[in-house]
């Protein structure tokens, strides 16, 4: 196995087969618990990016202002465009870093779904992991997770249109963000759930089980973490308000 594998295909695997051991008895219901667990992992950095994101469109006009008032001296420029991050404490790459993180998890848990669960993939499991004599393979015992399934594949993307609506609700509240990138999550909102169906189209059920339980996940976790995010606005707005 190579070293990509060792970090976090053999990791991922070995994760799903020991919550499948404990008495899960459906590898369904494993797939939706080991997809919440890495989700909640990740909790921390997908609040910060969810945070960073919205103040960035807050202080937008205050960076346009800046990029126009030393067009012609790029240095002092981005000097005053850090110095607006700085003093929002907002990190502008937060997004991209999310990314870089989630990216090798993302690809590992495709993976542990695509390679399947026969015998030789097994054998990647660790000691102290019991091999299961027998593993069921059949979501609450009417989905064949080795076996696509329209059903999976049109809820994934059911709840991937319902998250990008979200976004761009979120967009639309705080409208002074740049044009373009409303114009892109526009978009979005109807090609992701598209193109969400065409990949999962012809893959097994099991990769099509993840991404609805990632998305129906991401969907509560987008609406606590605005919930939340407008709520510290409000209590710093008001403080403001009361020190003025």
């Amino acid at each position: 196995m190579g070293i990509f594998q060792e970090l976090f295909y053999r990791p991922l695997l070995n994760l799903l087969f020991f919550i499948y051991n404990l008495g899960v008895v459906d590898l369904g219901v494993a797939i939706i618990i080991l997809t919440v667990v890495v989700r909640l992992v990740l909790l921390p950095l997908f609040y910060k990016s969810a945070k960073d994101q919205t103040i960035l469109q807050k202080i937008y006009p205050k960076i346009q202002e800046a990029q126009k008032k030393h067009k012609d001296d790029k240095e002092k420029q981005v000097k005053e465009i850090m110095g607006i991050y700085k003093e929002h404490k907002v990190n502008p790459f937060s997004g991209f870093l999310l990314l870089l993180v989630q990216l090798p998890i993302l690809i590992g848990l495709y993976q542990v779904f695509l390679k399947g669960f026969s015998d030789q993939t097994l054998t990647h499991l660790y000691s102290f992991v019991s091999t299961p004599a027998v593993v069921n393979t059949s979501f609450l015992g009417l989905v064949p997770l080795d076996q696509n399934n329209i059903i999976l594949v049109f809820l994934a993307g059911v709840f991937q249109y319902l998250q990008s609506y979200i976004l761009l609700r979120v967009n639309k509240k705080e409208s002074s963000g740049p044009a373009m990138v409303q114009n892109i999550t526009k978009k979005m909102v109807f090609f992701a759930p598209l193109l969400t169906i065409v990949i999962l189209y012809s893959l097994p059920s099991a990769v099509a089980l993840y991404w609805l339980t990632t998305s129906v996940f991401s969907v509560g976790q987008q609406l606590v973490i605005n919930k939340n995010i407008h709520k510290e606005d409000g209590t710093h707005n008001g403080g403001d308000e009361k020190r003025s």
